[in-house]
């Protein structure tokens, strides 16, 4: 390993810290590289016997904890509390009447797949229904009367088979258009203020 890939590679490891500690160290060994090359060994050698970069890492991190910003919340204002207090006729009316659009497009998208499934069975019943009696009619001398309802249960099976996919589809579709605009909501309430 080269100085210079030594240096990257320890400069990614302590990207969490602050970014004078981070020059300071990498300074401190690249000195330490530099005075091993002027004391007869390769580049190469220098940095394997400065140490493992991992370690060097972890020692460093060790003994300079990472700052994480604190996240506290936001005091509100006591104009801000009055005007929640004063407006809450109007932004309650408001929040309650998206909700109930919201809910019943959910609703009404699922009562749509509800009639897909419905026709679906619908015709896949008639073509069942259709095929049986048109043989029963073709089996008592109504021959013609047969064969068209023989056809006409066909089409109604084709049709069937044919809605099955497309309401398969819509039906996935939709759980996972609930799913993610659930996990929307969800993020959007439980995100956290942070104070600037």
């Amino acid at each position: 390993m080269t100085k210079l890939q030594f240096l990257l590679s320890l400069s990614e490891r302590l990207s969490g810290l602050p970014k004078n500690v981070v020059e300071e160290h990498l300074h401190f060994y690249s000195e330490i590289i530099e005075d091993r090359v002027e004391e007869g060994l390769s580049e190469e050698d220098a940095v394997s016997a400065v140490g493992s970069v991992d370690e060097i890492a972890a020692q460093i991190m060790g003994n300079n904890p990472v700052d994480t910003p604190s996240k506290k919340r936001r005091r509100m204002k006591t104009w801000e509390i009055v005007l929640l207090a004063v407006g809450s006729p109007v932004w309650i009316a408001l929040l309650v009447s998206v909700f109930a659009i919201i809910f019943s497009l959910y609703v009404s998208l699922w009562a749509v797949i509800i009639s897909l499934w419905a026709v679906f069975s619908a015709c896949a019943a008639c073509s069942f229904g259709g095929t049986v009696a048109g043989i029963y009619l073709a089996c008592t001398g109504n021959g013609v009367s047969g064969l068209f309802l023989i056809a006409c249960g066909l089409i109604c099976g084709g049709l069937a088979i044919l809605l099955f996919y497309v309401c398969n589809a819509a039906t996935k579709g939709t759980l996972v258009l609930t799913k993610k605009s659930f996990l929307c909501i969800k993020n959007h309430l439980t995100k956290k203020e942070v104070s600037q």
